[in-house]
């Protein structure tokens, strides 16, 4: 079933396909699509482990940050967030803005001579679309964009080890270096968005959180959260499906003359193989099982899962024939969407991929119906804070 080309490009060197479930000690890795989508259906049975979640000193908020919380709390804030990233609600709400914004990003482009670096591109791009919904119009787009990428400027750590092993000096520069960007991204970028909001609330995410009277911090918080998820991995996305469809001309063109609906397949099914976010990360808070085919494991309270998702996207038992081949519109198992585990599943499945699907479109059908040069391949780089990659110096030329 595995005979097709491989046409994947995040490949970290190291990283096994196989076996489909092992165990080493206390930690978990799971490489098959049921049993990862079997233990984030876990919910009572396991929290959030995964982005640091586990260092972050929750005693000090007063409300628990939608990434990390889990059960009824985690329900709860979900449903009320999950108005304003709907689908028809973000395709009512926000698509003439993407098409606003992405045609001006490309016109700046050729009016300065045609040459552009995607990953900047797509970066200015993702965070002004999102900052529209969750409230940061307060201050300029490019520099928030710099300061949100600042803080991945992060020492590498092990998520297995419990002081996630780091020595004093590098837990001092992680803190240093997350830390005061994220005072500045408060200072220039939050505050004054909160301000603003206090003032004359708006149909957006801070808004909401005033009304549910989340302190300031709580809300910086969440701002952090919607910054990296929703707009940094987004930028890489866009990058990837560039590259992916700029080097496959059928599909391309498939694309570019398909109908919506079908250009979203095409999407999700290079995210598929290319997930932004390549691991998921839970911690067992009861004894369970999961299985996998007719085996049956138990998992013991403290245990670590590492949830391997480029792994469980290519599990040849549930998206078929040729698993590392781009095949938009596989005939999948009932209950799997296209995108098979990228953006998670259950409770804590991604609540952006709509926000994400549509906005990555918008900006890319208009870049790949112009005439366009790749100048320089990107360069591909790991981010131990999403557990994903990052393309940096992707250089185009419009014509």
């Amino acid at each position: 079933m595995d005979s097709g080309p491989d046409l994947r490009k995040s490949v970290k060197p190291g990283e096994p396909d196989e076996p489909r479930v092992e165990r080493t000690g206390h930690v978990w890795s799971l490489r098959s699509t049921t049993a990862v989508r079997e233990v984030l259906r876990a919910r009572t049975s396991t929290s959030q482990a995964g982005f640091t979640a586990e260092a972050i000193p929750k005693d000090r908020l007063k409300h628990h940050p939608i990434l990390i919380s889990d059960g009824p709390l985690h329900d709860e804030q979900r449903t009320k967030v999950g108005r304003f990233l709907a689908p028809k609600v973000v395709a009512k709400r926000y698509t003439a803005q993407m098409h606003e914004c992405a045609e001006r990003l490309l016109e700046e482009t050729r009016a300065t001579g045609g040459r552009m670096r995607l990953d900047d591109l797509a970066l200015y791009y993702s965070v002004e679309v999102t900052a529209e919904v969750v409230g940061l119009t307060n201050s300029p787009v490019r520099p928030m964009a710099k300061r949100l990428v600042t803080f991945f400027n992060q020492p590498g750590f092990d998520i297995t080890r419990k002081d996630l092993g780091r020595t004093r000096r590098q837990w001092i520069q992680a803190a240093f270096n997350g830390l005061w960007p994220i005072a500045r991204f408060y200072l220039a970028d939050v505050r004054p968005a909160i301000r603003e909001r206090r003032r004359q609330p708006k149909h957006d995410i801070i808004s909401h959180l005033i009304n549910e009277d989340y302190t300031d911090v709580d809300i910086l918080v969440e701002c952090v959260t919607y910054g990296t998820a929703g707009m940094v991995t987004t930028r890489e996305f866009i990058a990837m499906a560039a590259w992916h469809l700029l080097h496959l001309p059928e599909l391309r063109q498939r694309y570019l003359v398909a109908p919506q609906t079908e250009r979203f397949a095409i999407l999700n099914e290079i995210i598929r193989l290319e997930p932004v976010v390549g691991h998921l990360y839970r911690r067992a808070q009861s004894d369970f099982d999961f299985t996998d085919g007719d085996q049956t494991r138990t998992v013991r309270e403290g245990d670590l899962l590492d949830l391997c998702i480029r792994q469980a996207n290519t599990d040849p038992e549930t998206v078929g024939a040729e698993p590392h081949n781009l095949w938009p519109g596989r005939d999948l198992p009932s209950g799997i969407g296209d995108a098979v585990m990228s953006f998670g599943d259950g409770a804590h499945k991604c609540p952006g991929q709509p926000l994400a699907i549509l906005e990555s479109d918008v900006l890319l059908h208009k870049l790949l119906a112009c005439e366009v040069e790749i100048v320089a391949e990107p360069e591909m780089g790991w981010d131990d804070l999403i557990s994903g990659y990052s393309l940096r110096g992707f250089e185009l030329r419009l014509h």
